[in-house]
């Protein structure tokens, strides 16, 4: 924008940032759907949410073969790194990090993904002070939203595995961020890849990942078949994986070609109030001050960030 004209919002603009908000609402679903199926392993929720998003991705596929082309080699390659960047790998390290340390420090580590990926997409013509209240609202907001253990509860038997851990929710951290970054420059570099095309591509890579982490750690089909609840299980990781994976990219997609990184970044943190509006609903109780104050402060960041990128 140059010096002089009034900043306004293009029709594409504010369709990225709709498009944004809404895959943060579908993303938050995934938060709340292991508790909602509790009888059942997270592993196994994971994996099937994975497994239907390619099948509904390969269905689409098929559905509209006529009118819609195939990826080259060189294209299903980058799906399918960056499906493990984004997907699979992620949601792994960070499960083995929980594993290691409890939930909550990996929760705080995951929740900077929003500050790292505003703080390395930011435009290059935009300057760092228009960032700065939309960085300190969200990072006020995690702040408030953490319950970080102190050093001296990790026992000298837990001193290895917490630091494991920490290495391994760093990572996590490290390959969603890269994934929205790098997601988003092949986009633009693509053009011609519709969104919808490239979240079918990415879920055929992401449910080969998925079959490969059930078949490695899931429970075995006839285990998993004889449980209680199994049709509850196969319509939870239906309604995810066509929702919170298969709808909720094609809808990213759309955001990470229209808006810049740095915003797109910001947006994210929308996946952080979705997801607790669905857990207090489910609940069905009230957000403690604290939670309350913390969303206020993300619904401030993300305004604050959406005027600083006019």
């Amino acid at each position: 924008m140059q010096a002089g004209t009034t900043p306004r919002y293009t029709a594409g603009t504010s369709a990225g940032i709709l498009a944004g908000l809404a895959s943060g609402a579908l993303w938050g679903l995934s938060f709340v759907a292991p508790r909602m199926a509790s009888g059942f392993a997270a592993m196994d929720v994971t994996a099937g949410r994975f497994i239907t998003y390619g099948l509904v991705a390969l269905g689409m596929m098929a559905w509209g073969l006529h009118t819609r082309r195939l990826p080259t080699l060189r294209q299903f390659l980058a799906a399918l790194l960056l499906s493990l960047l984004g997907f699979t790998g992620y949601y792994l390290l960070l499960v083995l990090a929980i594993r290691d340390m409890g939930v909550a420090m990996p929760a705080l580590i995951i929740g900077t993904i929003p500050v790292w990926v505003m703080l390395l997409g930011k435009p290059r013509g935009l300057r760092w002070a228009a960032l700065l209240p939309g960085l300190v609202l969200t990072v006020a907001g995690l702040l408030l939203m953490a319950d970080v253990p102190s050093a001296g509860q990790v026992s000298a038997g837990q001193g290895l595995h917490f630091w494991r851990g920490l290495a391994l929710a760093c990572g996590a951290l490290v390959s969603w961020t890269a994934f929205a970054l790098f997601n988003a420059a092949w986009l633009k570099r693509h053009p011609e890849v519709r969104a919808t095309e490239w979240a079918n591509w990415l879920g055929v890579a992401t449910g080969l990942g998925g079959l490969v982490l059930w078949l490695l750690a899931g429970t075995p089909a006839a285990e998993l078949a004889a449980m209680p609840g199994i049709v509850f299980f196969l319509l939870l990781c239906l309604a995810i994986g066509f929702g919170s994976s298969w709808l909720a990219t094609i809808l990213w997609n759309i955001a990470s070609q229209r808006l810049s990184a740095s915003l797109c970044g910001q947006l994210i943190v929308s996946e952080t109030l979705f997801a607790l509006v669905y857990s207090f609903a489910w609940d069905g109780h009230l957000p403690a001050p604290a939670q309350w104050a913390a969303s206020v402060l993300f619904t401030l960041g993300i305004l604050a960030s959406i005027k600083a990128h006019r």
